[in-house]
């Protein structure tokens, strides 16, 4: 493969865009700085197909992206491919007010080929490619010029590995026939509504100190000012007003600005300085939400009393012996509040009970919450089996074991004997260990 010196001028981005528009797929990274800033700092993009590489310097002097986000954006043709590149699409939203489309992310995908749990980088190079990666370079300061060969060549490394994955992380797909599983999560990964800064909606990420109509308009307002406030000055929405705060402003809202130096988590500076006083005009104008614009009464989940948990738990057991059964991570089959929202009687708006995941997970949850599902101890092995499909007493149910088919009994998808002495044990601890993960 062939690697370009550092591409700090148009039109040498330009010749190699032009190139790369014509490949199947690219490979694409970013490296940014974000900790003392609101927006991302973009300080390199490094981009590759099966041929060529390169890593492109957004702050050399005079250099114009248009190219390279016009191949990302625009370009219906060639599949953008990332590792974990939830960031990587934000910056490029950022810059163009839309998202890299078609796309695919190993990190997702190896969820749907394997049990691992957001598999790391370096841990994806080591798996398929059989060496690690250096990672000397892994913490440095992308904004500071000039840059390192060290640098330089750590970066690349991180699409040219990728360039080599992907083609055969594909044909693994091919295999295991879930390209429509992925085609829909690398759609939402695309949907621009998950990289949108709107100050009017950020409120709904905060948790509300109450359902009083007042309280949550003052909430909102303030959320908003804050956010406006943040974006203006370029710093993280944290340094001007934490979460806690900002709910403790809309619940108790301070009668004068002077009181503002009485509020936990604001500085005395607060009762006479300029930002106090937007503050307090913010309060002023807020006004209560109406009843259309009330969130939604979160629905009444786990813990039900030891009971409603244990179904809970049960489901988690469902969860890992289903990830294990068809060798997938459970993280992307279901999520342990999906799980207790089912154990406690919803059955609307859950991931699990639609499309893909019904089919693989869903249904049998369903049947087990709703008693038509059921464990069994057969032959020191763990399945499940359907509550019909089962005899009233130990013989006649040891008979119906027997006539049983592969498709009605399920057996775990793994070697190991389990004990009956330790399957209770096994089922506590699969459920505790899932809860983490998912």
């Amino acid at each position: 493969m062939k690697i370009h010196p550092l591409i700090t001028t148009t039109e040498a981005l330009t010749e190699l865009c032009a190139r790369l528009a014509t490949a199947d797929f690219i490979t694409v990274d970013t490296e940014f700085m974000r900790e003392n800033t609101y927006w991302p700092e973009l300080c390199l993009v490094q981009i590759a197909d099966d041929k060529e590489a390169a890593a492109i310097d957004p702050m050399a002097h005079g250099i114009d992206l248009s190219p390279l986000l016009n191949l990302l954006v625009d370009n219906e043709d060639v599949l953008k491919v990332f590792h974990a590149g939830g960031q990587d699409v934000e910056i490029i939203y950022n810059l163009t007010g839309r998202t890299p489309h078609p796309i695919f992310d190993t990190q997702i995908a190896m969820m749907a080929i394997s049990q691992s749990e957001q598999i790391g980088y370096s841990n994806l190079v080591e798996a398929w490619l059989g060496f690690p990666i250096d990672k000397g370079a892994r913490f440095t300061d992308w904004s500071r010029r000039p840059l390192t060969e060290r640098q330089i060549e750590y970066a690349i490394g991180d699409v040219t590995h990728l360039s080599k994955i992907f083609p055969r992380m594909l044909k693994r797909l091919i295999k295991t026939g879930r390209g429509e599983w992925l085609d829909i999560e690398m759609e939402k990964l695309a949907d621009p509504a998950n990289y949108r800064n709107d100050p009017a909606t950020v409120w709904q990420k905060i948790r509300p100190p109450s359902r009083n109509h007042a309280v949550l308009g003052r909430l909102k307002a303030l959320a908003a000012w804050r956010e406006t406030e943040a974006m203006d000055k370029n710093i993280p929405r944290g340094r001007i007003m934490r979460d806690e705060t900002l709910a403790d402003l809309a619940s108790h809202a301070p009668r004068d600005q002077a009181d503002l130096a009485k509020v936990r988590g604001l500085s005395a500076g607060w009762r006479d300085n300029e930002i106090g006083r937007r503050l307090m005009q913010c309060l002023a104008d807020a006004k209560p939400l109406t009843e259309a614009e009330m969130p939604p009464r979160a629905p009444r989940g786990a813990p039900l009393g030891k009971e409603g948990a244990l179904v809970a738990d049960l489901l988690k057991l469902l969860l890992k012996i289903r990830s294990r059964e068809i060798d997938i991570a459970a993280r992307l089959l279901a999520r342990s509040d999906d799980l207790e929202a089912l154990a406690a009687g919803q059955r609307k708006g859950l991931a699990i009970l639609e499309g893909w995941r019904f089919d693989q997970f869903g249904r049998d949850a369903l049947n087990l919450v709703e008693g038509r599902l059921a464990f069994a101890v057969v032959r020191n092995k763990l399945k499940m089996a359907h509550i019909d499909d089962i005899g009233s007493d130990g013989d006649a149910a040891e008979d119906v074991v027997e006539d049983i088919d592969d498709e009605t009994f399920r057996p775990v998808d793994h070697d190991d004997q389990v004990e009956e002495a330790e399957a209770a044990e096994a089922a506590h601890h699969a459920a505790a260990e899932t809860d983490g993960e998912a």
